[in-house]
């Protein structure tokens, strides 16, 4: 979502950084351009004004005139004042009470319902039995998505179906939860296309009815500054206790998640990431903004790895890589866990300085790519994975014809796999110059 931002702001960090000592004209020039970037980003006009000014005073003073490295330390400077825009990291507060109750509140189309399945999901993985609760009782598909979410991931759904009053379904679906010894209940409310004052009241009625821990507002991030408008008359209405940024995976500009802590002065909690049930992110304000300048999010990577990949299958892989028994099964295997990951495009922005190397590269492109990697290994036998030096022409038509590719394409993975083993073999041989020299085949910034 960050794309366009991050890289109009790298450009402007790129021609700093360059220059020897700066000058406070130099320092004007670029707030104008990182103004500008922001500006177009959707970012609100009062949180630019701020923002740019924060960072000006800090950057004519000593801290960076008087610095060896004068363009770097502008960096650091836009870094931390975004941090400051962002606010806190967003931290459920569920306290003692149990069950404790989460009611999430929004308009339709937010992606409330999906929320309320990633976010039951995510306090599951950390210990907690939750409820979910579908009280949207004017949209009867909104009672069957729920019920559909809960099958799917094993989670007790309460509903009263579409007569059910949405006051007496939450403070029920409470009671059940504590009859059945449930430590969460994430209440799933109605939503309208636009505010109105029938929502209002009833939120507020059942605010009152079950005295939620967490009134968390879900919140497109593909709205721009209606997002930013949204939130702030919920806030005022209901007084939410967090914010849930959801699409942020899409080509959104980006402003509205920048602005809406700094309008609202409530902290973003989560963002969802993509369309999978476990594409949810507790938000950390750091390591967003690293990603805004192109510094990577390796934390959030190895959190994203350690939860979605086989620790033990992903050992032993790398083991028989080392020893020189990878074959295209493993290589298969690593590539499926690889995709559970998410797209490609996200986690390139959690590796530094990929962002630079990638830039011009196609990334639509390179999922296509993995995909048609997956079906023509998947097109061989057992055998022909474990030894590819077996395919010879005719089995080689008999792959490309059942992955629905060429020849050629075959061809080709079977080369960039040959010349994989090489680069180990050399590896092994302790010539580490071999994954420099094939990644700068691809990148030759390496």
């Amino acid at each position: 979502m960050f794309e366009t931002l991050g890289e109009r702001l790298q450009t402007v960090f790129d021609s700093l950084q360059r220059r020897g000592k700066l000058t406070e004209a130099d320092v004007d020039k670029a707030m104008r351009e990182v103004r500008l970037a922001l500006l177009e980003a959707d970012v609100n006009y009062k949180v630019v004004k701020s923002f740019v000014e924060r960072v000006r005073e800090r950057a004519i003073g000593q801290e960076v005139m008087g610095s060896l490295t004068p363009g770097q330390q502008v960096v650091k400077i836009v870094h931390d004042e975004l941090i400051t825009t962002l606010g806190e990291p967003g931290r459920l507060n569920l306290g003692m009470q149990s069950p404790a109750v989460i009611m999430l509140v929004g308009l339709q189309g937010a992606g409330k319902t999906t929320m309320a399945g990633k976010l039951a999901l995510h306090l599951r993985k950390q210990g907690r039995r939750p409820l979910l609760v579908a009280a949207d009782v004017y949209r009867p598909a909104a009672i069957n998505q729920l019920q559909t979410l809960g099958r799917q991931l094993d989670i007790p759904v309460y509903d009263e179906g579409p007569q059910g009053n949405p006051v007496k379904v939450c403070t029920n679906g409470i009671n059940r939860a504590k009859s059945d010894g449930l430590t969460t209940v994430i209440l799933d409310t109605a939503g309208r296309l636009n505010i109105d004052e029938m929502m209002m009241d009833e939120i507020r009625a059942i605010k009152t009815a079950v005295n939620p821990v967490e009134i968390l507002l879900v919140a497109d991030a593909m709205t721009g500054q209606e997002a930013v408008r949204v939130a702030t008359d919920f806030n005022q209405a209901v007084q939410i206790t967090g914010l849930i940024m959801t699409k942020v995976d899409g080509d959104a500009r980006g402003g509205a998640a920048i602005s809406m802590r700094e309008v609202t002065g409530v902290p973003i909690k989560f963002l969802g990431t993509g369309e999978k049930l476990t594409a949810i992110e507790p938000f950390y304000p750091d390591r967003l903004a690293s990603r805004i300048l192109g510094m990577g999010d390796v934390l959030t990577l190895i959190e994203k790895a350690q939860s979605e990949m086989d620790q033990e299958e992903a050992a032993k892989a790398g083991e028989r890589l080392m020893k020189g028994e990878f074959n295209l099964d493993d290589f298969l295997k690593q590539m499926q866990q690889l995709r559970k990951l998410g797209p490609l495009t996200q986690l390139m922005e959690m590796i530094p300085g990929i962002g630079k190397m990638t830039q011009g590269v196609d990334m639509s492109t390179a999922e296509q790519d993995l995909k048609r990697v997956e079906a023509i290994i998947q097109s061989m036998t057992p055998q022909e994975r474990q030894d590819p030096k077996i395919l010879k022409a005719s089995r080689k038509r008999r792959v490309a014809m059942g992955s629905g590719t060429s020849v050629q394409e075959v061809n080709l993975l079977l080369k960039q796999f040959r010349d994989m083993q090489d680069m180990m073999k050399q590896m092994r041989k302790g010539r580490g110059r071999g994954l420099a020299n094939l990644l700068g085949g691809r990148f030759p910034g390496m």
